[in-house]
C-alpha cells in the first residue's frame, strides 16, 4: 500500500529555517485546539472507542519516534528517567515523576503535572489523557523492548491535579 502521510521524524522539518522568527514554540490553546478539534471529529464519525483507540496509537508511534530522536540511550531505569524529566519539562509537555516502580512485576505508577493535555481544563468526570497513554507506552517499549499497557486512572479532568497512570508490562502467555 502507497501511503501518503506515514510518519518519520523528518516530517516535522527545521524549525530554526521554516520560523526564523517565530521559533519552535506555540500556545498551549493552538496545541489544544488542534487536539480537541480532531478528537471531536473522530469521535463523531467512528464513536468514542474508535476515537480513544486511535489516539493511543498515535501516542504510541509518538513515544517510540520520541524516544528514538531526543533520548539519548541510557542503560538503566533510573538514568531513562531522569533523561526523561528533563527532555518533558525543556518541551514543556509536564513535569515527571515516579511514585511507585515494581521492575520485577514490570509495573509502574507515574504523575505528570501540568501536563499539556489537560492542566487547566474543567472537571469532566473521565480522564482524557489517552494520547499520553500511548506515549508513555512507545517510550517504555522503546527503553525496555518489551510492551507495556498503560492506563490514566487521575485526570485533572477528574478533579486531581497531576495525571497519574499505571504502566504495566504486557506479560506473553
Amino acid at each position: 500500500m502507497n501511503r501518503k502521510y506515514e510518519f518519520n521524524w523528518n516530517l516535522l522539518g527545521n524549525i530554526s529555517e521554516g520560523r526564523p522568527n517565530l521559533g519552535p514554540l506555540v500556545s498551549t490553546e493552538v496545541y489544544r485546539l488542534m487536539q480537541f478539534c480532531f478528537r471531536d471529529i473522530l469521535e463523531n464519525n467512528y464513536g468514542t472507542e474508535a476515537a480513544d483507540r486511535l489516539f493511543y496509537e498515535a501516542g504510541l508511534l509518538a513515544g517510540k519516534h520520541f524516544y528514538q530522536n531526543t533520548m539519548n540511550k541510557v542503560e538503566n531505569f533510573s538514568d531513562f528517567i531522569k533523561s526523561l524529566q528533563l527532555i518533558l519539562a525543556d518541551k514543556g509537555i509536564g513535569i515527571l515523576r515516579i511514585e511507585e516502580a515494581d521492575h520485577e512485576q514490570g509495573k509502574f505508577v507515574l504523575s505528570i503535572s501540568e501536563d499539556l493535555d489537560c492542566s487547566g481544563l474543567p472537571e469532566l468526570d473521565y480522564e482524557i489523557c489517552v494520547y499520553d497513554e500511548g506515549f508513555i507506552s512507545g517510550l517504555l517499549e522503546s527503553f525496555t523492548g518489551e510492551k507495556f499497557k498503560v492506563k490514566e486512572v487521575d485526570c485533572w479532568c477528574t478533579g486531581d491535579r497531576t495525571c497519574r497512570f499505571v504502566a504495566e508490562l504486557i506479560k506473553e502467555n
